[in-house]
Parts: C-alpha cells; sequence; structure tokens
C-alpha cells in the first residue's frame, strides 16, 4: 500500500512568527486525527526553515525545504546546500517546481545533478514536473512528461526510487485556478506509473507515491484523491489557511 502525503508548498509566504503560528495551528488541528498511512508536510522559506522543524517538533508535521542547490559547497551566492538543510533537521526537498523551471531557467539536467546529490546525501526529494498549457491543447502533454522524468530521473537505479515522491502538476492549473479533472488527473497519473514500470518493473511502479499539485481545494480534493494512482497532493495556496489545508488532509 503506497503511503498517503498532503505537502503544503508556502512558496515566499510567512515570516518566521507567521510560520511558527501557522504549524502551532495545525499541530491542534490535526492532533486527534489519527492519519494512519498519511504523511502531513510543510515546506516554509529557507530562512524559516530552522524555526519551522522545532515549531513541528512531537507532532505529526513533516518539514521539508522548497528547493536546494546540487553541489556540496563552493562560490554559489546565495544557495542552500543539503548538508546546511540536514545541519537543521531537514530531510526532504521540493526539486523542480514549475516555477523554479520557468522564472529560474532549472534544466532537466540541473535537476538531474540535484537527484544525485538527494541520494549521495541520503535524503528525499519530492520532484515535480508537468506540462504547459500549450503542451495540453496540443495534446503534446503525454511526451512532455516522459521527457521530463527520462531526462532528470531516468538514470537513477530501481532502489533509488525508495527516496522520490512524484509530484504532476500540470502548470497551466497552478495559481489560476483552473483544476485538472479527477480523470484528467488519473490519466496522467496511470501514464507516469506506466513509463515508471516499462523502464524499471512493475514493484518500483506500485511502490512510488505520485501526488497531484494544481489548485487542489477542500471542494475538489476527495473526488481526485479517490482516483486509484493519485496520492495526494502537492498544495499551494490553500496550504496557507488551517480550515483548507486540514480539510484537504481529511479528504485522503
Amino acid at each position: 500500500m503506497r503511503t498517503k502525503i498532503v505537502a503544503g508548498n508556502w512558496k515566499l509566504n510567512k515570516d518566521k512568527e507567521g510560520s511558527k503560528s501557522l504549524i502551532k495551528e495545525l499541530k491542534k488541528a490535526i492532533q486527534e486525527n489519527p492519519l494512519q498511512d498519511t504523511r502531513v508536510i510543510v515546506a516554509p522559506t529557507f530562512v524559516n526553515l530552522s524555526a519551522s522543524v522545532k515549531a513541528a517538533k512531537k507532532s505529526k508535521i513533516e518539514v521539508v525545504a522548497q528547493n536546494m542547490h546540487q553541489a556540496i559547497n563552493g562560490a554559489y551566492t546565495g544557495e542552500v546546500s543539503a548538508d546546511m538543510l540536514k545541519a537543521i533537521g531537514v530531510a526532504t526537498v521540493i526539486l523542480g517546481h514549475s516555477e523554479r523551471r520557468t522564472y529560474f531557467n532549472e534544466t532537466d539536467a540541473a535537476l538531474a545533478e540535484k537527484m544525485n546529490t538527494v541520494l549521495e546525501k541520503e535524503m528525499e526529494a519530492i520532484f515535480c514536473f508537468g506540462e504547459v498549457l500549450e503542451d495540453r491543447k496540443s495534446g503534446n502533454h503525454f511526451a512532455v512528461v516522459e521527457s521530463q522524468l527520462k531526462n532528470a530521473l531516468f538514470h537513477l537505479e530501481g532502489k533509488d526510487w525508495s527516496s522520490i515522491i512524484l509530484a504532476y502538476e500540470p502548470v497551466w492549473a497552478i495559481g489560476t485556478g483552473e483544476t485538472a479533472s479527477a480523470d484528467q488527473a488519473q490519466e496522467m497519473h496511470a501514464f507516469i506509473r506506466s513509463i515508471i514500470e516499462k523502464q524499471y518493473s512493475t514493484a518500483v511502479a506500485e511502490a512510488v507515491s505520485i501526488l497531484y499539485g494544481g489548485s487542489v481545494k477542500p471542494s475538489n480534493a476527495e473526488e481526485i484523491f479517490s482516483k486509484p494512482d493519485v496520492d495526494g497532493g502537492l498544495i499551494g495556496g490553500a496550504a496557507l489557511s488551517v480550515a483548507d489545508f486540514v480539510g484537504i488532509i481529511n479528504a485522503i
């Protein structure tokens, strides 16, 4: 049985006190919820990670990073390394988010290097990928997704996939209020699992958790999460509201 995951990407939101307060409210809201096989994850900004890790102690909330550099150290002004993250208790990182690809020109080749560092440092990655609206309209969305996965991940060995969570994000449905239908999400998630099975094995494909990321809300979460190949969500705006985020968690 695959692990269910609800991950909140806070992006460039919340200062130190705001981050601690949101985690405190979230802890209180879910403390009576057994959650069973569900992981609850939040990703604050770099400067608030340490305080957030401390705030989340003795709770079911995991704190992860929104990005990291592939180098271990060196002349990379403004960047953060795997060792720096691990030193403050962060062992999971989001990689390849569409905003990183779009605004900071992250390439599949760079993401492949970051994945190598994740594995070298015995960390875990939430790897993001997905098509833009033009790809969807032209019917090229399957080819784009397959290319992103192959270029960044398919050099890895089957055993490495125990450290990978996938997050499919149709770029046209991020921050737009638009959402892929539950059937569209299932269709793509099933396709993703099929190409992993072809490259590796049924066991690897069936074990990896694939999250849907694209304007998930309490009102649509249950329908999306009910699909057999959707294992949870990478949540943006709704993760900044405790009521909305808990509503999505409860929909798993």
